[in-house]
């Protein structure tokens, strides 16, 4: 064959290998994110120096034709390489039975990446939204991203993104990990990502793939599968006495229909210490008489144990007691102090 005819050849072969992205625009029939080639980490520090980078585990991502794209993130995924901390970032900063998953959305201009063929890899910034904690806010972050072959991209981080806790209503959530830990938080994290997408189709000639389906936050959790050992029963009632989630209407013991999604949760994770009994304790502020402060403990310990038998707790396993005032937190010298006095506790006896 003619050496002109070979480079000729060659170069329809390598303009066909891009005809996917060029034909159809450079979002072709869509790309799905690959989260098994991907990272999504974030990093904290305490105590002013000690960094800790953790990251999780589902979350699930889609990019459209249009350029429209949306990354779903289990928040019960949260993965810190050790349990119990696992279970703090959850029940006390995420709130994950309420705020069972982060979405980000953003929509890209197809026109800012359709060069990306021939630079292979190119910088851009990216507007997008960010919903955390009930809280949705908008930034901009330039991201990377390379060009691999004509079935896959990467989209990465080109630098650390900060989202501070007070954006996203997570400051009481971080004071509450503090105190269980001990230590202090700076109030915002640095996030990175390394993201792989595939495209769903080659021209118009296959279907797009169907949607990758999103781990049920309950299935996607890191932990101890059936159930957990006396440490991890400990260290749970722990953590749950200090999510103050557990509501009641004022100078009443009826439980407020808010408290649901901590009390489902808890129900699950008593049946999973199913040799162990857990106290259930009410505690009040100082406001009013001893007596009534009393007896308004014992009702409210005994409406959380009866909302857990009607959620197939075994009666056995548990066992109320109302404290009245006698064992304040902090002392009743404010209205948030009070407040914090006013709640309720779980405890492993046995």
């Amino acid at each position: 064959m003619h050496y002109l005819s070979k480079i000729t050849l060659a170069a329809v072969a390598c303009l066909s290998l891009s005809a996917p992205l060029r034909a159809e625009g450079i979002f072709g029939d869509g790309w799905t994110l690959k989260p098994a080639a991907s990272t999504l980490n974030f990093q904290s520090v305490k105590n002013q120096s000690v960094v800790e980078s953790s990251g999780f585990a589902a979350y699930s991502g889609k990019i459209d034709p249009s350029g429209k794209a949306e990354l779903r993130i289990a928040l019960d995924s949260v993965d810190t390489k050790v349990d119990l901390r696992n279970v703090r970032m959850r029940f006390l900063l995420f709130e994950t039975f309420q705020f069972p998953e982060a979405t980000v959305t953003a929509q890209i201009d197809p026109a800012a990446l359709a060069d990306l063929p021939d630079l292979r890899r190119k910088t851009i910034d990216l507007p997008y939204t960010l919903s955390l904690h009930g809280v949705a806010q908008e930034a901009t972050a330039p991201v990377v991203v390379t060009y691999l072959d004509p079935q896959t991209i990467a989209v990465s981080t080109q630098r650390p993104i900060s989202v501070e806790t007070k954006n996203h209503n997570l400051d009481a959530g971080v004071k509450k990990l503090e105190e269980a830990a001990n230590v202090a938080i700076v109030p915002s994290a640095s996030v990175t990502f390394d993201f792989i997408f595939s495209a769903d189709g080659s021209g118009t000639t296959a279907p797009p793939a169907a949607p990758a389906e999103q781990p049920a936050p309950s299935t996607a959790a890191l932990e101890t599968q059936g159930n957990f050992n006396a440490e991890e029963c400990k260290g749970r009632f722990e953590i749950l006495s200090r999510t103050g989630n557990i509501y009641f209407r004022s100078g009443s013991a009826t439980l407020d229909d808010k408290s649901a999604p901590l009390l489902n949760s808890l129900a699950d994770i008593v049946n999973r210490c199913p040799d162990m009994t857990v106290e259930v304790s009410g505690h009040t502020d100082s406001d009013g008489s001893a007596a009534t402060n009393q007896r308004l403990s014992e009702r409210r310990a005994q409406a959380v144990t009866a909302y857990l038998t009607g959620r197939d707790v075994a009666p056995d396993h548990l066992v109320s007691v109302g404290y009245g005032e006698e064992k304040p937190v902090v002392p009743n010298t404010s209205s948030d102090n009070k407040a914090r006095n006013r709640r309720i506790e779980f405890a492993v006896l046995d």
